[in-house]
């Protein structure tokens, strides 16, 4: 069994310990009523990510605020391969990638092809002003041996949250909810966050899933969205920390964290398949001036080169 922390209900004291307090998933669990969770705290992950394209401020946060969704659904998920989320729409941003390996390996990228306004313009309402009309994509992959799952909801909202909490409603595998930030630290990094909290079929702190079970989900919600996004984002403060202020009245049981690292899962032999699937007078349209193919990778922008001899 996995190793856990319990915070005592009602206890003085956060528990003892040196916890990862960035770039990593904290799964949790209140024992009063047993709902669980999982609290994503990126730093140095989202702000190597991010500050690799030189993204606006808007589109920086809403990517962040993407990459922290994308982390803490997939830790939610018992899966062996990548869990993506992806937006597509209409809008000066068309598009928007952040995916995690079962291992904790991230990478993410936007497309940028119109004017994005100021951060002050855009900050109450990212999707309609950013993305546009278009649709949000779940996908986990397990490899071309099992089954690709998909799920697909309308951009219809102003925030992330309000377009993942109507997917959250559509589903009738579990009841979640979820809040989201991303900003810039004192020294000028991004980091991003996410809080989620979910109610299994078999979960509840009573065996009556009645009044006393919807009272307790509304609490845990009420606790939750307590949460400021400066305590969030705050490098000092560990996820373990923040979880027992905002639930030890209830009692808060914390588990074995998830660290995330930004790792791109591009590679030269990659490339050399897909040249290797084209016609030579496709490669031949594909040359610059100097004679060499050349492809750069949209997540970390790293170029790979290929003379006529590496095509040979």
């Amino acid at each position: 069994m996995a190793e856990e922390i319990r915070i005592p209900e009602g206890g003085d004291t956060p528990p003892t310990g040196t916890p990862l307090t960035d770039d990593c998933v904290q799964p949790f669990m209140i024992d009063r009523t047993g709902l669980h969770g999982r609290m994503v705290k990126l730093g140095a992950s989202v702000d190597t990510i991010l500050s690799r394209h030189g993204y606006p401020d808007p589109v920086a946060y809403l990517l962040g605020e993407m990459l922290a969704l994308c982390a803490g659904l997939a830790a939610a998920l018992k899966f062996d391969g990548v869990f993506t989320l992806q937006t597509k729409g209409d809008g000066p941003v068309p598009m928007l990638v952040a995916d995690v390996t079962s291992g904790g390996k991230m990478r993410g990228y936007a497309q940028v092809k119109g004017e994005v306004p100021p951060l002050h313009d855009v900050v109450a309402a990212p999707i309609p002003k950013l993305l546009g009309q278009g649709y949000l994509a779940f996908t986990v992959d397990q490899g071309s041996d099992m089954e690709r799952y998909q799920g697909i909801v309308a951009l219809e909202g102003a925030t992330v949250e309000e377009c993942v909490q109507r997917y959250f409603e559509q589903s009738e595998q579990f009841a979640s909810t979820v809040k989201l930030c991303a900003g810039r630290r004192d020294d000028g990094s991004m980091a991003a966050s996410a809080l989620l909290v979910q109610r299994l079929p078999d979960e509840g702190g009573n065996e009556d899933i009645g009044k006393a079970d919807s009272d307790a989900w509304r609490r845990a919600v009420a606790l939750m969205s307590s949460a400021k996004p400066e305590e969030m984002l705050d490098p000092g403060l560990p996820p373990n920390d923040l979880l027992y202020r905002l639930f030890h009245e209830d009692g808060v049981r914390v588990f074995p964290p998830q660290e995330l690292v930004e790792e791109c899962r591009c590679s030269r032999s990659k490339i050399e398949g897909v040249l290797k699937s084209l016609e030579p007078g496709a490669l031949d349209d594909l040359k610059l001036d100097n004679g060499l193919i050349e492809v750069t990778c949209e997540f970390c922008s790293r170029t790979e080169s290929f003379s006529d001899a590496d095509l040979a």
